[in-house]
């Protein structure tokens, strides 16, 4: 079996308040993104959000239609887009392939029927994470690297949060319907990501976590901003957010987490702040 898929029900902020630290991971952490030789994906009914991972060792992995999707092919109805933080690979999208380096992106957009994963060295495999949202326009395919991204510098040292933005799938770098990612790094010595957190109510959004150490990990912050709630996450996983939602997180140790969200609107700057001292 290449692919294995997963479908999560949403849930509103009064069903969150009454829920213990194994229904909370249950519900909003996707524990397992990477496996050799398979594609997994979780779809969110949060605005129909797919997250996803493909690790190909032995063999090519190509992206299913999940029967739930009800669509022709994957992306028949959606866009995609892909970051790889593993060895060398490539995307093939209906016959054109792209070579994908270390934290370079990829998006594609309505329409592609065949979506294939490879990896140039079966000792260090790829590993393409991937996003995917409802489309209802097609726009071109088209490779983001590091030195294609619009990057802002944010927070400082003396507050655990100096921080560098990676906009990569964004409207300012290439057109889309309603998918956006990006890549934050933290320099060594920070450890708080997005704060002064907030939450935008046209939006949903998932956290990638990643180049955590062995043996640290990663406190991920979520829930209204007047009763929140955490969950502790390890390398290679992701936490779903809902609209009504804060995400922010802090760390045992500076760390990396790409960022993807899908919703009405793609004004990155749309967002309700939530002042630090105001959190509960």
């Amino acid at each position: 079996m290449q692919n294995d898929f997963e479908s999560r029900y949403a849930v509103g902020p009064d069903e969150v308040m009454a829920m213990n630290a194994t229904q909370l991971r249950k519900n909003f952490l996707i524990e397992n993104i990477f496996a050799e030789d398979i594609i997994k994906m979780t779809l969110s009914h949060y605005d129909r959000y797919i997250t996803g991972g493909a690790m190909p060792v032995n063999k090519s992995l190509a992206i299913s239609n999940p029967g739930n999707l009800k669509a022709k092919y994957f992306l028949e109805r959606r866009e995609i887009g892909i970051i790889n933080i593993g060895g060398t690979g490539t995307v093939t999208a209906d016959g054109t392939k792209y070579d994908l380096e270390y934290k370079e992106a990829l998006y594609i957009g309505r329409g592609a029927k065949e979506i294939i994963f490879s990896s140039l060295d079966a000792q260090q495999s790829a590993k393409f994470y991937f996003n995917s949202a409802p489309a209802h326009q097609t726009f071109p395919n088209c490779k983001i690297s590091k030195n294609d991204a619009e990057i802002v510098e944010l927070g400082s040292a003396s507050t655990a949060n100096h921080r560098v933005i990676n906009k990569l799938i964004v409207n300012s770098i290439l057109p889309t319907c309603q998918l956006q990612m990006g890549m934050t790094e933290l320099k060594p010595g920070s450890v708080w990501n997005t704060m002064p957190a907030h939450v935008h109510d046209r939006r949903m959004e998932v956290y990638f976590y990643f180049e955590i150490p062995e043996a640290q990990s990663v406190c991920h912050f979520m829930g209204e901003p007047q009763e929140t709630r955490h969950i502790w996450m390890q390398n290679e996983q992701a936490v779903i957010s809902p609209n009504w939602s804060i995400h922010s997180g802090a760390g045992t140790c500076n760390y990396c987490f790409i960022w993807g969200m899908a919703g009405e609107n793609l004004d990155y700057t749309d967002m309700d702040i939530c002042a630090i001292t105001d959190l509960r």
